[in-house]
């Protein structure tokens, strides 16, 4: 039985932020900085609030008759409580004979074109150490996108503006960076399984790796890139954030409705219509959180049962980071051209430069990762490489102009057929002189 350690790195991360956030919230309030104080404690406490019914749900406690385990998500003590049981779980499994062990069926990855189907039993104890990994792991993306991404940004915003990096914030903000990228890790490897659900996936340190520097770079240079560009056009930011996040939140809904299926009711029997279209608009609402800060590796289809388109599709990937490095390079050039004093020690085209170089080995890593580390590359039509170089002649042939029509003197027009037909002509001559009764192919055409 594997040992529960995404769990333990969950629950420490989850408790590390949230103490800091806290002891951070107090020194604002005695320095007497009540908005950020404010602030500071709302993007602490809504995902805590978010986590809880987030693992409350997935393990269906409001059908059961558990008041303590109720009341302790409530105090926000819920991870601590579910950890305190996965371990207890691993721990205890063996000792007895589990009387009831169903039979999972898992194809593993083809070998030289072949795919063998292998049968595997799966205690109660198994399969309740599998709920608590896939909650933990929901957990860890809702606190990473919900939480620690618009902490990291106002606490950099913050130190940008006080010209000051104390040492409690640079504690939370490199918190907040591994919170976000644990969950953009744990987004990943979720990906991968509901896509590949039929088979069984073994994630390789190589291909972590990849997913962490990938996700170290992109995160970074995004939150760099708002806090640069808030420092200096304080009001325009507000636009950009919002056409962003609604444009994600939008999107899901404008293909269903374009798809004219009918509303997804199996998504849980015990929810009602209404229930139904709060966790849909949740559901949303975090998929457009985590694609305002890099790419969600899920495309989200309301008419799906599973929710989750399982095709690759490399158009959307070359696109989604196309326009994010040109809109990272735009909000630089106008960083660059109304930026203060208080970036007159700072050289600000190398940062620039930095900065899109920085992304730029995001993209890097992602393509190693797609093409080399890639845990089901085996499974894949065709590779990163071949379907970004589709996508990019694609867009090259689109953004080509159409050639203009060159007018030409009669006497070239003449001269140029006078030459077309003479060369017929000799074909035929030499055809006929071959014996060749039947006519040339470029006569036909």
């Amino acid at each position: 039985m594997k040992f529960p350690g995404s769990v333990l790195v969950s629950l420490l991360l989850f408790v590390a932020e949230t103490g800091t956030a806290l002891y951070l919230g107090s020194t604002y309030r005695s320095a007497g900085d009540r908005i950020w104080q404010g602030l500071t404690l709302l993007f602490a406490l809504l995902p805590c609030v978010l986590v809880q019914l987030n693992l409350v749900l997935i393990h269906r406690d409001l059908s059961r008759d558990r008041p303590l385990v109720l009341l302790l998500h409530i105090l926000q003590l819920g991870p601590v409580v579910r950890c305190v049981e996965v371990f207890y779980i691993y721990f205890h499994a063996g000792r007895f004979e589990e009387p009831y062990v169903s039979i999972t069926k898992k194809r593993q990855m083809p070998k030289d074109g072949h795919s063998e189907e292998v049968e595997k039993e799966v205690g109660q104890a198994e399969r309740k150490l599998f709920t608590h990994r896939s909650a933990f792991s929901r957990a860890s993306v809702i606190q990473a996108f919900l939480g620690s991404a618009p902490q990291l940004t106002l606490q950099l915003y913050i130190c940008v503006l006080q010209q000051e990096i104390t040492a409690a914030r640079s504690i939370f903000m490199v918190l907040s960076l591994l919170s976000i990228v644990y969950g953009a890790l744990r987004c990943n490897i979720l990906a991968i399984k509901i896509k590949y659900d039929d088979y069984d996936v073994s994630v390789k340190p190589a291909a972590y790796l990849c997913i962490f520097l990938w996700r170290s770079f992109e995160i970074a240079t995004r939150v760099v890139v708002l806090v640069l560009f808030s420092s200096v056009l304080q009001i325009w930011v507000l636009p950009v954030v919002l056409l962003n996040f609604f444009g994600f939140f939008f999107y899901p809904w404008i293909l269903f409705w374009q798809s004219k299926s009918p509303f997804p009711e199996n998504i849980e029997k015990a929810l009602s219509r209404v229930g139904t279209t709060i966790v849909l608009c949740l559901l949303t609402f975090l998929y457009a959180g985590i694609n305002m800060f890099c790419w969600s590796a899920v495309q989200l289809k309301l008419n799906d049962s599973d929710l989750i388109n399982k095709s690759q599709n490399w158009y959307r990937l070359a696109v989604y980071y196309m326009l994010r490095f040109i809109e990272n390079a735009f909000l630089l050039l106008l960083w660059y051209a109304y930026r203060t004093d208080v970036y007159l020690y700072v050289c600000a085209p190398l940062l620039v430069l930095q900065l899109l170089i920085g992304y730029c080995m995001a993209v890097l890593f992602m393509l190693v990762f797609y093409q080399f580390c890639h845990p089901c590359k085996k499974l894949f039509s065709s590779s990163i490489s071949e379907g970004l170089l589709s996508c990019f002649k694609y867009l090259c042939f689109a953004c080509k102009p159409p050639a203009a029509a060159m007018p030409m003197d009669k006497a070239d027009l003449k001269s140029s057929d006078g030459t077309d037909d003479d060369a017929q002509a000799s074909y035929k001559t030499n055809e006929s002189q071959n014996g060749n009764p039947h006519p040339s192919a470029s006569s036909n055409a």
